[in-house]
């Protein structure tokens, strides 16, 4: 006897357990594609506004495409192979080119060390906040929602708007950049650290609670020994988008090398805006590969492949 014959001998006559799996997957199957064909003509119409309210039409794009061109090859130097090593008073050479490299130095030091305070003044920020809004360490739901919404204020507000309230504030200077993106990375580095300590283990902070711990015990012995590698890789990730960001808020005043940047760029000093941008783009691969190797020292290659 074939199973659509079977009874059912609490309903009666009916289809057997096997039809009516294959007619439930069947009706989750039409409603799994009903879903996807509603998001994704809902994605096609957003998509379809946003290439309307940018304009981002091609033959827009082909007729700007000549003039980025003009304008790398106005900011590009030119190098001359017989002077390329000759002093800062002659065109065509590389001290020619950066003739201003002291004070380019001085800024670029002075923008590393406005990531590097942001960095850690972020990191301090987010890790105090990140237990709380964590949904399976805070203490209760009041506190979790409280501290979701402060760290979604400091990381949708973008660090040049920080940037202009700060130099309003305390005036232009690198003090307003640090105060901008240590409120930026603070909400940020809050989000990363609160996803990681969703994952931890709860076997260690189940056995504190056993022993009389208090909730910051289970923080401080349970939880954070399992996250700290962790944390540490995010805080390096940070570091490098900071320098990134220290050299963008400086258009608004805050400090570093952006600001010398914003300055040779409104006046058309085109060799000094390549030199300037490629100086930006070195620093940066440098501590890419330097906090790449302190990654592995923390979690190891293997962990980060």
């Amino acid at each position: 006897m074939s199973s659509q014959t079977l009874a059912d001998p609490d309903h009666g006559p009916g289809p057997s357990p096997v039809d009516r799996f294959e007619r439930h997957r069947a009706e989750l199957h039409r409603e799994r594609q009903v879903k996807t064909a509603l998001y994704g003509a809902l994605f096609l119409a957003a998509l379809a506004g946003s290439i309307y309210i940018s304009h981002f039409f091609p033959g827009r794009l082909i007729a700007g495409a000549p003039k980025i061109g003009d304008y790398l090859y106005d900011i590009l130097p030119v190098l001359s192979a017989e002077h390329l090593f000759a002093g800062t008073k002659t065109e065509g050479s590389l001290a020619y080119w950066y003739f201003n490299m002291p004070k380019y130095l001085q800024l670029l030091l002075e923008t590393v060390n406005m990531a590097l305070f942001s960095t850690l003044l972020g990191t301090v920020g987010g890790f105090l906040m990140c237990f709380a809004a964590s949904r399976n360490l805070a203490p209760n739901g009041w506190v979790y929602f409280g501290f979701r919404r402060v760290m979604e204020f400091c990381r949708s507000v973008p660090e040049v708007i920080f940037a202009i309230l700060f130099v309003w504030a305390v005036g232009i200077g690198p003090l307003a950049g640090i105060l901008a993106i240590s409120i930026h990375s603070a909400g940020a580095l809050g989000k990363l650290f609160s996803e990681v300590n969703e994952n931890v283990d709860h076997k260690p902070m189940e056995g504190i609670r056993a022993a009389g711990g208090t909730w910051f015990d289970e923080i401080r012995f349970g939880v954070v020994p399992q996250v700290l590698p962790n944390f540490t890789s995010y805080a390096l990730l940070r570091f490098e988008i900071n320098i990134r960001a220290s050299s963008i808020i400086g258009f608004v005043g805050a400090g570093g090398i952006g600001q010398e940047l914003y300055y040779v760029i409104n006046f058309n000093f085109y060799e000094e805006v390549s030199a300037l941008v490629l100086l930006i783009v070195a620093t940066v691969t440098c501590v890419d590969l330097l906090s790449a190797r302190v990654r592995y020292r923390f979690i190891g290659k293997e962990q980060l492949a």
